[in-house]
C-alpha cells in the first residue's frame, strides 16, 4: 500500500512527519511525499527522504496513492487525479457540510473523517481534535498577550506596582483549559465558565476561578462540544458573562455546537461596556463565533476592543501541530491497516463504523 502525502494549500502543517514515515515502512507500507509539503513545518524534504518516503511532484503522488491524507479536505482538482476506490483520510465535518457525503460517495473513495472519530477512551490515542485544540488555547493566550497593551503577570517597580490581567475564558473543554494553564503561567488572573459542572473541579486544579450559572442542560455524549440551552438559561449566562466582561482585559471563547452556530456568549452590548484596550480571542469564529461582532480570520476593532476570529490558531505552531497530527494518524491507522500494510476495512468497528462517511459509492454517514 502506498500512502500519498501532499503539501496543504493554505495550512502550515503537513499530514505526516518522517519518525511516522519510518514506522510505517515495518508495516511494508511506502509513503510520497509532495515537494516541500514539509518546509512550514520545518521538514524538509531530505528529512523525508532519510525516513524512507519518496518525494514527487503533486500529480505523480494522487496517481499512486491508495491512501490519501490531509489535513485540510482536499480540492475537486485533487479527487480528479485520484485512484478509482482510493482511501481518504481528512477532516470533512460532515455535521457542518451534510453535501460533502453524497460528493465523496459519487466519487467512489472511501472516506473517512477524522473530526468523527468517537470520543471514546479507547480512541484518546487518534483525536486530532483535542490535540488541536490544546495548541489552539495555548496560542490563543499568546496572541492576546501581543495584543494587549499591558502586562500580564503582576509587576512590583520602583515606579510603582502594576496589576496582573484579568482573564475570562468562555468553555473549559480541551482548548479552555489549554488557555486557563497559560494565561496562569504567564502571570493572569483566571475565570473560567462553562456549563458542565463537571469542568469545576479541572478549572480549579488549574488556579482558576470556575464561574457558574445554575440550571445548565448537560450532555457527557456531546463529544466535548457545547449543549443547546433553553431561553432561561441564557438570559442568566448573557448577564453573568457581561458582569465579568466589563472587568476582564482578556477574553478567550471556544465553544461551539456540533451542527449548529456557535453560541453567542458576548453580545455587541457587552464588547461596548468592556474596557477599551482589551482583547477577544473567538475561538469559535468559523462556525460565527461566541462574540456577536467576530469576523472569521479577521481582527477587528469594535469600541476600543480588539476581536480575534480564528478558529485555525493550531497551525500558528506547525512543527509540534504536524508531530501531535501525524502520531494521531498513526493511532488510527492501526485500527484498520494490519502490520504486514494491509487494508482491513471493518465498518462494524465502533471507530471505523463513526468515521467513515463514505465507502463503496454509498454513503455510510446520516446527519
Amino acid at each position: 500500500m502506498q500512502i500519498g502525502i501532499l503539501k496543504e494549500p493554505s495550512d502550515r502543517r503537513v499530514a505526516l512527519v518522517p519518525d511516522i514515515v519510518k514506522q510505517l515502512q515495518d508495516w511494508n507500507v511506502k509513503v510520497m511525499v509532495e515537494h516541500d509539503a514539509g518546509a512550514a513545518s520545518a521538514i524538509s524534504d531530505s528529512d523525508f527522504k532519510d525516513s524512507g518516503a519518496e518525494i514527487a511532484e503533486r500529480s505523480v503522488v494522487l496517481q499512486n496513492a491508495d491512501m490519501l491524507i490531509t489535513i485540510t479536505p482536499p480540492s475537486q482538482e485533487v479527487y480528479d487525479l485520484l485512484k478509482p476506490q482510493a482511501v481518504v483520510i481528512s477532516s470533512f465535518e460532515p455535521f457542518n457540510r451534510p453535501e460533502v457525503v453524497q460528493e465523496l460517495a459519487q466519487r467512489q473513495v472511501t472516506a473517512l473523517s477524522l473530526d468523527m472519530i468517537p470520543r471514546i477512551t479507547l480512541a484518546q490515542s487518534m483525536d486530532v481534535l483535542s490535540s488541536m485544540a490544546s495548541i489552539a488555547g495555548y496560542k490563543a493566550v499568546l496572541l492576546a498577550a501581543d495584543y494587549l497593551p499591558r502586562y500580564f503577570p503582576m509587576l512590583t517597580t520602583a515606579a510603582g506596582t502594576i496589576p496582573p490581567a484579568k482573564v475570562l475564558v468562555l468553555g473549559a473543554g480541551v482548548a479552555g483549559l489549554q488557555a486557563i494553564a497559560t494565561a496562569k503561567r504567564i502571570g493572569g488572573v483566571v475565570e473560567a465558565f462553562d456549563t458542565r459542572l463537571a469542568a469545576k473541579e479541572e478549572v480549579e486544579s488549574l488556579g482558576a476561578k470556575f464561574v457558574m450559572v445554575e440550571g445548565a442542560q448537560d450532555d457527557k455524549e456531546a463529544g466535548g462540544y457545547a449543549v443547546e440551552q433553553t431561553e432561561e438559561y441564557k438570559q442568566k449566562q448573557q448577564q453573568l458573562i457581561r458582569e465579568k466582561a466589563e472587568k476582564a482585559d482578556v477574553i478567550v471563547t471556544t465553544a461551539q455546537l456540533r451542527g449548529k452556530p456557535a453560541p453567542i456568549l458576548v453580545t455587541a452590548e457587552t464588547v461596548q461596556k468592556m474596557k477599551p484596550g482589551a482583547v477577544i480571542v473567538d475561538l469559535a469564529s468559523s462556525t460565527g463565533g461566541n462574540c456577536e461582532l467576530s469576523e472569521d480570520q479577521q481582527v477587528v476593532e469594535a469600541h476600543g476592543v480588539t476581536i480575534i476570529g480564528n478558529s485555525n490558531l493550531a497551525q500558528g505552531v506547525p512543527m509540534h501541530a504536524s508531530q501531535l497530527f501525524a502520531k494521531n494518524i498513526m493511532n488510527y491507522l492501526k485500527v484498520f491497516v494490519s502490520e504486514e500494510g494491509e487494508l482491513n476495512l471493518d465498518l462494524e468497528n465502533e471507530i471505523l463504523k463513526s468515521s467513515c462517511i463514505a465507502h463503496d459509492g454509498h454513503a455510510q454517514y446520516a446527519q
